[in-house]
């Protein structure tokens, strides 16, 4: 019997590796799950703070300062990363991905750069507004569920798709925290 998990990593390979029409027609719907999914986060979190009556944790000019460089950092790291799957003929969305692996520019220094592009950003944007819950709780929590979903799921379907490859990508490339130099 087959369990949730490995349902669901076969049918991310199963579509991975299938035809071009499915992964095209999946992309733009997974794509918009997962940024409504982000979005709902940010507005929930901006939401708690206000029921609670959570006041901001840092005020201006203070939160710009320090938010601009997460904002910006990240921005640019998820665009970088992006950038280096459609350079490959692939999308950041797991149903369409690219069809080699990607190792080289921030894939260099971390698995999921992308990811951490995106951490910093919602870090930023809770560090911006002065939202406790967004910067202190929600993303967190989204860090902490993202990487069981990189353990479970996206990498196990990884190593089905790219095998001994993979496994030696991810031995000497840390999952989320860049390193600062490459081997």
């Amino acid at each position: 019997m087959t369990t949730l998990r490995e349902w669901i990593i076969n049918l991310i390979y199963k579509i991975a590796t299938g035809t071009k029409r499915i992964r095209v027609i999946l992309t733009p719907l997974v794509g918009f799950i997962f940024f409504c999914i982000v979005l709902l986060l940010i507005f929930v979190s901006f939401f708690l703070d206000r029921f609670f009556e959570l006041s901001r944790f840092i005020s201006k000019p203070f939160s710009i300062v320090i938010s601009a460089p997460f904002i910006i950092i990240g921005s640019f790291l998820w665009l970088w990363s992006a950038g280096k799957f459609f350079k490959t003929k692939g999308t950041p969305v797991p149903v369409n991905p690219p069809p080699q692996l990607v190792t080289n520019g921030p894939y260099a220094y971390s698995r999921n750069p992308m990811m951490t592009g995106l951490f910093m950003v919602m870090a930023g944007i809770g560090i911006y507004f002065g939202s406790i819950t967004l910067t202190f709780v929600m993303t967190p929590l989204f860090i902490f569920m993202s990487i069981l979903e990189f353990r479970y799921i996206e990498e196990p379907e990884l190593t089905k798709r790219f095998g001994k490859e993979y496994v030696e990508y991810k031995e000497k490339t840390p999952l989320i925290i860049p390193k600062l130099h490459r081997n």
